[in-house]
């Protein structure tokens, strides 16, 4: 027993010591990463980066866009220059991205001190150089860790993955000259003499082996069909082949008599007259057995489906005016009668756009100094042509008169009858903030739009809008000359806004 409490003392006693503690160095906290964004008239320069400490290595992120198509530079390369106040320049270069727009730089700063930064690019025929001015490098990790002030704005995130493969795209808002103007609806009308209708001028039949189909293209002077004018008495055939017989009998007759007369002329027992005469009677005869035959022909063609015989005479139907076939009754064989409409003809290179004005509007309509049609499918209006005229009478049912200008419709993007939308612009004008009309987005029944606060940053800005004119539109209050604001894909940053997910950062660094 006493064996056995003096071993429970022993181990009660080692088990209430304090297991002892192994000393670790402290850890340097990772510093918080660094961005840049920058433009030039070129590219569009992203950078994100580890604060740099001396004579250690950062792994730079640069993200390089081509701003006429704002798509990644895929090809080139890359410097990143260190300079110092004396003018000792440090490069790191990459010779090619890791991935279409993402170059990988390892920087080192030889020393801790201040350093002038620059970033160069070379390639797909562009040289270009983004001075992002001065950066420090501190002597540790812990002397580069500084507390990063919270956001003042809520942004939205939209990586620049997303911006290379989406229809994206920005613009730096610019004061602008806008005219004032007045938006109305309106209507294509063909222009004055641009319209036209074939019609028969008399009862017949259409001969052609191919008549022009709606949508075909016509010249002036066109032969567009043939018409098979009817005998004069169609239905008495009899009477036809009568008139024939008595013309091959006046003609036997009349040759014998022309032959007799040669002989008495040639024999002096008469006059030359006597000759002439002869001949005379003897073409008449011919001419009337040929009228004949071509009647028989006439008679013949026009009481059957098949073309019509040599000797029938044909009438030309043909275009009074160039333009496009748009209506069309005719077809082969078909008996018509006079008057009958058989093509419609309409001249769609210029046509006319008939703008409906309100009666209280007419003040402002006096000082107009052009127009622009809203096309539809087109992200900017068409400026139309010259004023044809202002209506000077008021229409008593709808309170309005028309104001009409010409448009060269030569590229076929608005239709006949088509109702359009048109903004009439006066000569007052003014200068100020104006935005792409596409920037603009409902958002809620409220106009907004996105400017790029960075590289992948995007605020929100509602707006007050004003005149427009060009594809352009005034905005009175939100954005400010120098701002960047999306033109493309805007709808694209309204999505992302509204998405409660974070998306996974893409970039293979």
């Amino acid at each position: 027993m006493k064996w056995t409490a003096c071993l429970f003392l022993v181990i009660l006693a080692t088990g209430c010591q304090k297991p002892k503690t192994v000393a670790t160095a402290p850890q340097e906290p990772e510093p918080h990463p660094e961005s840049f964004t920058n433009w030039t008239t070129k590219t569009e320069l992203f950078m994100e980066y580890p604060p740099l400490v001396s004579g250690q290595t950062s792994r730079f992120a640069i993200h390089l866009t081509r701003l006429d198509n704002f798509k990644a530079i895929s090809k080139g390369r890359v410097e990143v220059r260190l300079t110092t106040a004396g003018g000792k320049t440090d490069v790191a270069a990459a010779d090619a991205p890791s991935r279409p727009g993402i170059f990988g730089v390892d920087v080192k700063a030889p020393s801790a001190g201040d350093y002038r930064l620059s970033v160069h690019f070379t390639g797909e025929g562009i040289t270009d150089v983004h001075d992002l001015g001065e950066i420090a490098s501190s002597p540790t990790k812990a002397a580069a860790t500084h507390e990063h002030g919270a956001e003042t704005q809520e942004t939205i995130a939209f990586l620049k993955e997303q911006q290379w493969t989406l229809d994206f795209g920005t613009a730096i808002v610019e004061d602008r000259r806008i005219k004032s103007g007045l938006r109305v609806p309106a209507e294509v009308i063909p222009r004055s003499g641009g319209q036209a209708e074939v019609t028969v001028p008399f009862d017949g039949r259409i001969v052609a082996s191919a008549l022009p189909v709606i949508g075909a293209r016509v010249e002036q002077g066109q032969v567009l069909a043939s018409l098979l004018p009817p005998t004069s008495s169609p239905s008495d055939l009899a009477s036809l082949e009568l008139a024939k017989n008595e013309a091959s009998l006046s003609l036997q007759l009349a040759r014998r008599d022309r032959e007799r007369a040669e002989r008495l002329v040639k024999a002096g027992a008469a006059p030359a007259k006597r000759l002439d005469e002869a001949q005379t009677v003897e073409a008449t005869a011919e001419a009337r057995l040929k009228a004949a035959d071509t009647r028989i022909a006439q008679y013949e063609a026009s009481i059957s489906a098949e073309p019509a015989a040599p000797g029938a005479k044909l009438f030309a139907l043909r275009a009074p005016i160039s333009g496009v076939i748009v209506g069309t009754h005719a077809a082969p064989g078909a008996n018509v009668k006079s008057g009958e409409t058989l093509f419609k003809i309409v001249d769609l290179e210029t046509v006319y756009v008939s703008a409906v004005v309100p009666e209280a509007q007419l003040p402002r309509i006096r000082n107009l100094s052009g127009a622009e049609l809203d096309v539809p499918g087109s992200p900017r209006p068409r400026r139309l042509g010259r004023l044809i005229t202002v209506g000077q009478v008021v229409d008593p049912a709808s309170r309005t008169f028309p104001v009409i200008y010409a448009m060269d419709n030569s590229d076929r993007r608005v239709a006949i009858n088509q109702a359009v939308q048109v903004r009439l612009l006066t000569t007052a004008n003014v200068v100020a903030p104006a935005a792409p009309e596409s920037a603009i987005v409902d958002d809620g029944g409220r106009p907004v739009v996105f400017i790029q606060a960075a590289g992948e940053a995007f605020l929100r800005r509602p707006v007050q809008l004003g005149l427009r004119e060009g594809g352009y539109v005034q905005v009175l209050e939100g954005v400010f000359p120098g701002e960047r604001i999306v033109t493309r894909g805007a709808h694209l940053i309204r999505l992302a806004a509204m998405s409660n997910q974070v998306p996974a950062h893409g970039h293979v660094h």
